[in-house]
């Protein structure tokens, strides 16, 4: 249980969800851990719980990243995991004919711009020991394209490719800073609950929701986890500038796939 042993990380979004997860086996991992967030609260009370510290931090928002920088100069491990859907406020209108321009741009902020703005936070801040780990984590919805939510599959995307980039950057500087992608599908967060209820037709949503999944099942946030693990570890120097997908086989086949 010490594969990130005197290694400190920076996790985004970490106050619930995929982002919790990946902040608590990090813990049980050995690692110094900072969890990030916009909520404070939840945040802070996550933080005290597994022994981490807390820095709040939106981020869209340069200054809060300098700010970061200020504090956490020298880190070993970044997990870009912030993400919106852009349906948190409603089920607004989503697809690339009718969205808005605002609602695409809210979406690209904290996607597409917190990434840019954690790679580059990230590799100015393991430069000096010329190593690391960049995890960003993308989507099953950066792989193919999504009707009803534009903005969400072009930023994840866009986190995709930028990953690669960064990857590419780093070996060129003759830097040991790997970058990778994580492309979770279907994951079992509390973000699904609204859609899943608590009456007797809870197992057979669940089951309608992840029908086209050949493994018949969401993934677990400790699966994330545990891949997210892998990738911050000495085990995987030699891999950067990968896309690991973690769907149960989603993307292995297609419609059009023989039985």
């Amino acid at each position: 249980m010490d594969r990130l042993k005197h290694k400190r990380a920076v996790i985004t979004g970490a106050a619930r969800g995929i982002g919790e997860g990946i902040a608590r086996v990090f813990i049980d991992e050995g690692a110094d851990v900072i969890v990030t967030d916009v909520d404070t609260q939840l945040g802070a009370a996550l933080a005290k719980d597994i022994g981490a510290t807390f820095v709040k931090l939106d981020v869209r928002l340069e200054s809060d990243w300098d700010a970061l920088a200020m504090s956490h100069p020298q880190i070993d491990i970044l997990v870009n995991n912030a993400g919106v859907t852009g349906f948190e406020d409603g089920p607004g209108p989503h697809d690339p004919e009718h969205a808005s321009l605002a609602d695409w741009r809210a979406v690209h902020a904290v996607n597409t711009d917190g990434t840019f703005l954690g790679c580059r936070y990230a590799i100015r801040a393991m430069r000096k020991a010329a190593s690391g780990a960049i995890i960003n984590i993308s989507s099953r919805s950066g792989l193919v394209g999504i009707p009803g939510a534009a903005a969400y599959a072009a930023s994840k995307a866009a986190i995709r490719n930028h990953s690669k980039t960064v990857a590419l950057y780093c070996a060129q500087q003759g830097l040991d800073i790997r970058c990778n992608s994580v492309h979770p599908a279907a994951i079992l967060t509390p973000m699904w609950e609204p859609m899943l209820g608590d009456s007797a037709t809870r197992d057979a949503t669940m089951a309608a929701l992840v029908k086209d999944t050949p493994m018949q099942r969401f993934g677990t946030v400790d699966e994330v986890a545990a891949l997210c693990v892998l990738l911050a570890s000495d085990e995987a120097r030699y891999i950067t500038g990968a896309e690991m997908t973690i769907d149960g086989g989603l993307l292995a086949g297609s419609a059009a796939s023989p039985g």
